[in-house]
């Protein structure tokens, strides 16, 4: 594995900034293998001048558009936001309504595809939430308020047939198997 690869993936992929500490446990290298990436990095990103840049705060990385896009950027953002949902976001944003709090790995299990651009359009939106379990080292997904509002419900067990879909036997036993993963759809080690 290319660790300067692959922490420039997780970079990309993610909606938050990472930090050393985390890059190094996603990826599983030492912290200074990490540290050495993410040095390579941020001088690959200065010399190059491209449409990303490598920011960094204290011990925290992020990709971002650069300023010469941003007018683009804005427009295409404004257009993700204010039109409408497609199909998949309804999918995905149905499944976290009745089954939330669920992990990116429990939603991609029932999916069956890759939920990444989706779940970052829906968190752009304000229609759900990330929320980190140290515990578990995973992130889980939940609706909002503004979710709720939207709808004009006052809580989640409003929505259609909510008891009856939100623990579903069959489901349950889909699930299963991703109990003993982390949010990554990795195996924890025990």
């Amino acid at each position: 594995m290319n660790i300067k690869n692959t922490t420039e993936s997780l970079l990309f992929i993610s909606h938050k900034s990472l930090s050393q500490k985390e890059i190094a446990k996603l990826v599983g290298c030492k912290i200074e293998e990490a540290i050495s990436s993410l040095v390579k990095l941020e001088v690959e990103y200065r010399e190059r001048d491209g449409g990303v840049k490598f920011l960094k705060i204290e011990d925290k990385y992020q990709l971002a558009t650069s300023d010469d896009s941003s007018e683009v950027i804005k427009k295409f953002i404004r257009s993700e936001i204010t039109g409408e949902l497609t199909k998949p976001s309804l999918e995905t944003l149905t499944i976290i309504a009745y089954r939330g709090p669920i992990s990116k790995a429990e939603l991609e299990l029932i999916r069956g595809v890759n939920c990444s651009l989706i779940l970052r359009n829906l968190l752009i939106r304000g229609l759900i939430d990330a929320k980190e379990d140290k515990t578990k080292l995973a992130i889980y997904y939940n609706i909002t308020f503004d979710f709720l509002k939207f709808l004009g419900l006052s809580s989640v067990g409003d929505l259609p047939d909510f008891k009856k879909l939100n623990r579903n036997n069959n489901l349950d036993k889909l699930l299963e198997g991703v109990q003993g993963m982390n949010g990554n759809g990795v195996a924890e080690s025990i």
